[in-house]
């Protein structure tokens, strides 16, 4: 690890915790409709009052463009968030100014404070160091536990980073752990499962992962534009057929660097998405010119799942059809299955990411099943692809301090 964790934060009695949390929940009519992201950060929260730092939240809700937009207040959070810690939470009607000073000037030790809004700025999205520096007028240390906003270069998700001693969150240094089990020091072989609709939204990531992993399997709509590269017809499928050359590349890429790329053999295909439409399994090639790829035939569960049981570690992305439409999520579902029987034995290292992934394996049941599951959507993606990540990177140590004393692992200071 380069950076600081809460661990090393020493003394923490009375000092003001400014923490950037991502409170970016569904919401139906002013109320949660989804409290997971609130959950990931209770036990950040919880580290930081049991040590009676006084707690002050940043977060940001939808996109209201550095204008007050009431709807898109982060006030109807306060009532879950309270009942979840078992405290009263404060609110303040800003994030800066006079109304957000006087709520964390009254905070007692062990205190929690939610200030509203930060993306009711302009300065927030433009990274502006003046409202940065307004921001840290109330903390004396910065905790970013939000990996999810962390591709974002924000006020308050770098900008604060570089003003106040700076710390990983526990949420984020987990992730940031898993990330490294599977991509930095991972168990061998890897496999990797890359799956979704368009090869063009993940070039970067598929340029990467071959030469990373040992073996990576491309699904879903992405295998479609794959296998018309090789000159088999998909049918009716969606397919980038402007990606031909880009795919025969990434598989070339591929070759290159010994990793074994596994797409479809079979498919399970269909006319319509309409219920109770007649589906048909075909072997890759032989696919009508009206029917549509929808998911992996048996055939090829059969070779992904003996994949599997020859890896070690596993990451995965993106369904292996279109999972959000029975029957066409058995694909998905039974790789998951194997991966998670694999997982219990003791036997795979098993981290996903991504939202249509996450809402796959909760759908099926799975998601505690597995080692590492990430909420966050584009930071997940763009770590995965090699990239920098601007709320990352602001945290590691400068060199002349890049060999502090080991931080303890998330499960050990949580005990």
């Amino acid at each position: 690890m380069t950076f600081r964790t809460l661990d090393q934060a020493g003394e923490l009695t009375s000092k003001r915790a400014l923490v950037r949390v991502d409170f970016n929940v569904p919401m139906q009519d002013g109320r949660i409709t989804d409290d997971t992201r609130l959950q990931d950060a209770l036990p950040t929260i919880r580290f930081l009052f049991e040590r009676s730092a006084k707690v002050v939240l940043l977060a940001h809700f939808g996109r209201p463009e550095g204008k007050q937009v009431p709807p898109m207040s982060l006030r109807p959070t306060v009532e879950t968030l309270s009942a979840l810690l078992g405290r009263p939470v404060a609110f303040a009607d800003d994030c800066v100014g006079p109304q957000a000073t006087a709520v964390v000037d009254g905070l007692a030790p062990g205190g929690i404070a939610l200030l509203e809004n930060v993306r009711f700025h302009a300065g927030e999205e433009a990274n502006d160091p003046k409202f940065a520096r307004e921001l840290a007028t109330n903390g004396d240390i910065y905790v970013n536990d939000a990996f999810s906003a962390a591709h974002r270069a924000h006020a308050s998700t770098e900008g604060l980073a570089h003003l106040l001693p700076a710390y990983a969150g526990l949420a984020m240094q987990r992730e940031l752990e898993q990330l490294e089990r599977v991509l930095g020091k991972p168990r061998r072989p890897v496999m990797g499962i890359v799956g979704g609709a368009k090869v063009s939204t993940k070039l970067d990531l598929l340029k990467h992962l071959v030469t990373k992993l040992d073996r990576l399997a491309v699904s879903g709509g992405l295998a479609n534009t794959f296998l018309f590269a090789r000159g088999w017809n998909v049918g009716a499928s969606y397919c980038e057929k402007t990606l031909v050359q880009t795919a025969r590349e990434i598989e070339h890429l591929a070759g290159q660097n010994d990793c074994e790329l596994l797409l479809p053999t079979d498919v399970v295909v269909a006319t319509s998405l309409e219920p109770g439409a007649p589906t048909f399994v075909r072997r890759r090639g032989e696919v009508h010119d009206d029917e549509r790829i929808l998911d992996a035939g048996p055939e090829t569960l059969v070779a992904l799942c003996r994949a599997l049981e020859r890896s070690e570690t596993l990451i995965w992305n993106g369904p292996l059809g279109v999972f959000e439409t029975p029957p066409f999520d058995h694909g998905t579902v039974e790789v998951a299955k194997a991966a998670a029987d694999l997982r219990r034995q003791g036997k795979l290292v098993a981290v996903a990411g991504g939202g249509d992934t996450l809402a796959a394996l909760n759908a099926a049941g799975l998601t505690g099943e597995f080692t590492f599951v990430s909420a966050a959507g584009g930071a997940f993606l763009e770590w995965m692809a090699g990239k920098t990540l601007p709320g990352v990177a602001a945290l590691e140590l400068p060199d002349r301090e890049l060999n502090p004393a080991t931080p303890a692992s998330v499960d050990h200071v949580l005990g």
